[in-house]
């Protein structure tokens, strides 16, 4: 008999699949690196699962502990089924422009949601960032994840994805193509990828809002990027420590209605039912189509699934109030 003994036994070997429709005019061979299989309907399942392990081993999170993290609602998915299975508590803590069904859904599963205001400063009292580490501070027997500076979020995808993705390819791959919010993806995938062949490309997907582009080509983090975004999982204003700039090639910018109108394409094109990210993955990869050459194989990563975006990309009374659809 073949089966898992939990359900996080499942997370990780998800499939790479062809596009054929929005990549016709590409002159190389695009596949997509598609989390949406996991169990939590993200990538983020991997590093979420990792990142317990290495805490419980630390001596960070202990038995009947409380789980405290800000999360754009996948994290807080994988957490929370390795919660389930492990016996511990979850408090997560959200800015308002997630989709209220990524609050449902983490809901749905027991944790604890609190919403917080999109539009200050990481530093001020009320942000995300804030208050997930105030809870850390003031809750007995809890574990902050942090994991925008916690290294296990690389780690995770150095030792799980990057392999994937090299033997799913059979070692053919020259481009890797992501969107980059914590920056655990791009880093250990990307570090993995160019231990194996230094010439493989990295590009990140960045949205009009973040500081990541300007920030890997000047070296300046200009508050001027700074700006409300609608996109969601992707972009960033501050500077994670999983981004590992090093490894990174390039950043591409997607802006949010190119990112809206995408995910809907993906969908309609190609059958592919997935999250707002992935929209703006395969946009900038389209924008990007003067680096590829017909003997390139690029891998284009898929964060998680659509369902979370019924309320948004996928309502089109949602998209023509925002001017996105005519």
């Amino acid at each position: 008999m073949q089966y898992a003994e939990n359900i996080l036994e499942t997370i990780g070997n998800t499939p790479l699949v062809k596009l054929n429709k929005l990549t016709k005019d590409l002159p190389c061979l695009v596949l997509a690196k598609y989390e949406t299989f996991n169990p939590g309907n993200s990538v983020k399942d991997r590093m979420a699962v990792k990142m317990i392990e290495d805490a419980e081993a630390q001596g960070l999170l202990k038995p009947g502990g409380t789980i405290i993290e800000g999360t754009s609602g996948n994290t807080g998915m994988g957490l929370a089924l390795a919660a389930i299975v492990k016996g511990y508590k979850c408090i997560f803590v959200l800015s308002d422009k997630q989709s209220k069904e990524k609050m449902d859904i983490l809901r749905a599963v027991g944790a604890e949601v609190i919403v917080c205001p999109t539009d200050v400063e990481p530093t001020d009292p009320r942000s995300y960032y804030s208050v997930s580490k105030r809870l850390g501070e003031e809750t007995p027997n809890s574990w902050y994840v942090n994991q925008y500076d916690n290294l296990s979020n690389t780690k995770a995808h150095y030792e799980s994805t990057g392999p994937e993705i090299w033997k799913q390819t059979g070692g053919k791959i020259t481009h890797f193509v992501v969107g980059v919010g914590t920056g655990g993806t791009i880093s250990g995938v990307g570090k993995y990828l160019k231990e194996q062949n230094p010439d493989i490309k990295i590009w990140g997907i960045d949205t009009y809002g973040s500081v990541f582009k300007k920030y890997h080509e000047t070296g300046i983090f200009d508050e001027n990027e700074i700006y409300p975004y609608v996109t969601e999982g992707i972009g960033e204003d501050i500077l994670p420590k999983n981004v590992n700039f090093d490894i990174i090639d390039g950043f591409e910018k997607v802006t949010d209605k190119d990112a809206a109108v995408y995910t809907q394409l993906l969908a309609k094109e190609e059958g592919m039912f997935l999250g707002n990210s992935a929209g703006a993955a395969i946009k900038g990869l389209l924008q990007l189509k003067d680096h590829f050459t017909k003997d390139d194989v690029v891998v284009v990563l898929f964060h998680d699934h659509g369902s979370r975006y019924v309320g948004k990309m996928f309502n089109n009374e949602w998209m023509k109030k925002m001017g996105y659809i005519d």
